[in-house]
């Protein structure tokens, strides 16, 4: 049977460049995504790869989609929830549906997907993963991104649950964690952060897929991205928790 997979988040940026690469190399990949048109247009050029407009926040609509991958595929091997937003800016100057927007997405949509994709991937597949897209501002919160900080914790801290909890049905969960991306969602964001002018963006969606490819084998809950993030978590592990905040004040002062 052809390995499959289904990533969420799939019409641009990470998603996409993950979607080309194990198609490339000759997994079937299903393609959800809010973004109609651009979703249509990458399935089409993945050989018609199957895919699905889909609000992750929808539950009932998320097991619909899921289901039917599933059933059409002939069964699901890593689920990559890719799905992510980001709004920088002050917390005060982002509304509230702003806020509820970033949570609901990042959070309550991995959970959604994450129920919907058990049962498939408990039906034999081999080494059935669950890859989560979390993030460096998973290590400490940082300024002008509050709320997507925040959620990428509660990724985090989902992933290192349910890499323990599903050990029982012979799933592994795991996430991504690097810094700035160079995709539309950072590239089109009104407020620059000091944090990002500082630290830069060096990371490729390409860098990204090719670290969730590396996923498949290395059997690590976080996969920290690039030499810089790399050395800031082993930093943080020996410094004191005091430095890490001192450090981010740092580079995020205005």
């Amino acid at each position: 049977m052809t390995d499959t997979i289904l990533i969420t988040g799939a019409a641009s940026g990470i998603g996409a460049a993950t979607a080309r690469l194990f198609h490339q190399r000759g997994w079937q990949v299903g393609l959800l995504d809010i973004s109609a048109e651009p979703l249509a247009a990458l399935a089409l050029e993945l050989d018609n790869a199957w895919h699905r407009t889909l609000d992750v926040r929808e539950a009932d609509a998320a097991q619909q989609a899921v289901n039917d991958f599933a059933s059409a595929a002939g069964g699901l091997r890593v689920l990559f929830n890719c799905a992510g937003v980001l709004q920088i800016g002050h917390f005060e100057e982002i509304s509230a549906d702003a806020h509820a927007r970033i949570v609901g997405i990042n959070v309550q949509g991995v959970i959604n997907m994450t129920l919907a994709a058990l049962p498939w991937l408990q039906q034999g597949a081999r080494e059935p993963l669950v890859i989560n897209m979390s993030s460096a501002s998973a290590l400490y919160g940082v300024p002008h991104l509050a709320s997507y900080s925040a959620s990428k914790f509660a990724v985090r801290g989902l992933t290192e649950a349910l890499d323990i909890e599903w050990r029982r049905h012979g799933i592994r969960v795991c996430d991504l964690m690097p810094p700035f991306v160079n995709t539309p969602m950072v590239r089109d964001q009104a407020f620059r952060a000091p944090v990002v002018d500082r630290l830069g963006v060096h990371l490729s969606a390409e860098d990204i897929a090719e670290a969730a490819w590396k996923a498949l084998k290395k059997p690590a809950v976080h996969h920290p991205i690039g030499l810089q993030f790399a050395g800031t978590m082993l930093l943080e592990k020996l410094a004191p928790r005091a430095f890490t905040r001192r450090l981010m004040g740092f580079l995020s002062r205005t």
